[in-house]
């Protein structure tokens, strides 16, 4: 899904838009899973609802301030945030705000599996620092992610399982989870092309 985003040609400009283009869906994560908890805290008699809404709010600590850390790679990079989004994050977000008020507060766990099984690779920030030539401060957020989204995703896994949501649930978590794979491979296409990111 990203080899055309890492290319080496042009890769330091298209690798500053990729940190533009997260930080505001980074940025977006903690607000999304407190709102999941509340709709969740809602539902008192959904048995699972009270699992949910836990392990949304401590997933919603382990992302605390993660977007601080794009704002210092951007920094390091010479560069700083956008001042509007691109339009594709506005619609994985708003997608999920969507299906957590108007849907069940669960479908957001299909987001959040396509985004952690998506985590960086270990090596890719030594990588892009190598050909980029931009200084290790610039790489943090990837750093982390490589690390910490393995044990993310596992712990999501074991939610789930541990839900046994119902045939409609695991729908809602699928469709969830196939549109946003969908719009995060539109979005690093776009960030690929050299016109400046944008569709």
């Amino acid at each position: 899904m990203t080899a055309a985003l890492w290319r080496p040609d042009g890769l330091r400009e298209r690798y500053v838009r990729y940190l533009a283009a997260m930080h505001p869906l980074v940025r977006a994560s903690v607000p999304l899973l407190v709102r999941a908890a509340e709709r969740c805290a809602a539902e008192p008699g959904d048995p699972a609802a009270r699992c949910l809404a836990a392990y949304y709010l401590r997933h919603a600590e382990e992302e605390r301030d993660h977007d601080a850390w794009l704002l210092d790679d951007l920094a390091a990079a010479g560069a700083g945030p956008s001042a509007v989004p691109h339009p594709i994050v506005v619609e994985l977000a708003g997608a999920q705000y969507y299906r957590i008020e108007h849907e069940h507060p669960v479908a957001l766990l299909g987001y959040i599996a396509v985004l952690e099984g998506n985590a960086p690779g270990p090596r890719l920030a030594d990588r892009l620092a190598e050909v980029t030539g931009l200084p290790d401060g610039a790489f943090r957020t990837l750093r982390e992610h490589a690390e910490l989204d393995g044990g993310h995703l596992h712990d999501l896994y074991r939610v789930f399982d541990a839900l046994a949501p119902s045939p409609a649930r695991q729908t809602a978590v699928s469709v969830s989870a196939l549109h946003t794979a969908n719009l995060l491979t539109r979005l690093f296409l776009s960030l690929a092309e050299d016109n400046g990111g944008h569709p």
